[in-house]
């Protein structure tokens, strides 16, 4: 169909007089899918038992200051400061229960309120969302990888450390170690450390805790767990095979000299794809009791040159050699393998999302504990829009090499500008409470699809 020049240009010279009133507008019609998706999950009844052993000194119970939280994030906003800015939305008000949402101040002080057991019951809670949707999705396999994180703070925060931090050194920090799951993309549970902890600190029980979860939740499933070489032990590989785990661990082997003498010594390599190369042993440090499967990797790469280089110039490329050693319990081939454990870079992207989406690089207050709360909520937001894509759509995707994610998700910030952050008017014709749209095809299709479903 051809269009006329006239039905797409039009003179515009008048800018519109600003006019503020008190209306029934909202800037997030989108929170209604979290509203059904929250009475889905039952999350306020949940919330409520976490800190129902806790009495509020204040006119606002916990529980509804916890629901804050995860909205706030939700929305996209990062400091308390920023609530003034929604704090009038009717469509943020009615998904809390809520005439007039707390005040930053309010908000400051009783996140100082919550103690350990309300804290380990809201983690509680999270673990038992994340295995619940791998029950609804019928997982026989489960990949969890472990690492840990910063999050650098400016104030002198109760618990945090001055340790090993690239992007702000010198920077008190905390460095919780998390375990996510590959398949969902989902944050399982963290342990919160001080930041001058190594990576492995406190590590065995954690892992335990973990994989003891997954093993109640779901019987009988392949449970796998992917490291790096922090968590690089004897200690730490003897408890993996006790709990009956799949495994691949990053080997530190600049630190054992045999195994570099094995690469220096060895002339023969087996193919790989692409530019890689392996060959295997089953060997063991002179401390260690047994003997495991190592895999040796090289991959041939362009050398950085350091040198002033003048451009104007060829320069040829120069090629070496890096290295890496990985240690295994799979009987798969080491092509599969290798594959495998280099899928757990995913979990890289996951942390990113958290501090750029979630509010994860952001500290709160002076008090551990707030601080834990407010990084739990943020995870929470992050865990919800997931969830909210998995009850929407099928699998994209079979378990892959790598374990990449089933699901091709959009971040959280995708989903605020897709439709959470959609422009809605609350009406009541003939007495029915209404939620009016601009008539968007794109956005119409996206609401019902998600109401539906998330129900």
């Amino acid at each position: 169909m051809k269009i006329a020049k006239k039905a797409i240009y039009r003179n515009v010279h008048a800018v519109p007089t600003l006019r503020f009133e008190d209306q029934q507008l909202t800037s997030f019609s989108g929170l209604v899918v979290f509203q059904v998706l929250f009475a889905r999950l039952r999350l306020k009844e949940r919330l409520q038992q976490c800190v129902s052993h806790l009495h509020s000194t204040g006119v606002y119970r916990l529980d509804t200051i916890l629901q804050c939280l995860i909205v706030h994030i939700l929305l996209g906003y990062r400091k308390l400061q920023d609530r003034a800015y929604y704090g009038d939305d009717p469509m943020v008000q009615r998904m809390l229960g809520i005439e007039q949402l707390p005040s930053v101040p309010t908000l400051s002080r009783m996140l100082r309120e919550f103690d350990g057991a309300s804290v380990e019951k809201q983690w509680q809670m999270n673990r038992e969302l994340v295995t619940a949707a791998a029950q609804r999705g019928e997982f026989t396999r489960v990949t969890l990888d472990f690492d840990g994180s910063v999050q650098s703070t400016k104030r002198h925060a109760e618990g945090t450390a001055v340790g090993f931090n690239k992007h702000q050194k010198g920077a008190r920090s905390y460095y919780p170690l998390f375990c996510t799951v590959a398949q969902m993309g989902q944050v399982f549970d963290v342990w919160h450390r001080p930041g001058n902890v190594h990576d492995s600190h406190d590590a065995p029980a954690f892992v335990r805790a973990c994989v003891q979860e997954w093993r109640a939740a779901l019987p009988g499933m392949i449970l796998e767990v992917r490291m790096d070489s922090a968590f690089f032990s004897e200690e730490m590989v003897t408890l993996l095979d006790e709990l009956g785990v799949l495994y691949t661990v990053s080997v530190p082997f600049e630190r054992l000299a045999e195994l570099k003498q094995r690469i220096e010594q060895r002339r023969w390599w087996w193919r790989m794809a692409g530019e890689q190369a392996y060959f295997e042993a089953h060997w063991k440090p002179k401390c260690w009791s047994l003997k495991h499967r190592f895999v040796f990797v090289r991959a041939r790469v362009a050398q950085q040159r350091k040198e002033p280089i003048q451009l104007d110039l060829f320069t040829p490329q120069v090629y070496g050699y890096e290295f890496k050693v990985i240690l295994t319990n799979h009987g798969a081939g080491a092509r599969h393998v290798v594959a495998f454990h280099e899928g757990r870079g995913y979990q890289e992207h996951v942390f990113g999302e958290l501090k750029t989406d979630g509010a994860m690089a952001y500290v709160p207050t002076q008090t551990c504990l707030g601080n834990q709360v407010y990084l739990w909520a943020g995870i929470m937001a992050h865990n919800l829009a997931r969830e909210v894509q998995m009850r929407v759509a099928q699998p994209a995707r079979r378990t892959t090499e790598k374990r990449s994610p089933l699901w091709c998700f959009h971040s959280l910030r995708h989903l605020r500008q897709l439709w959470i952050q959609r422009a809605g008017r609350f009406t009541r014709p003939g007495g029915e409470l209404t939620l009016t749209l601009s008539a968007n095809p794109a956005v119409q299709q996206a609401f019902l699809q998600y109401l539906q479903d998330a129900a």
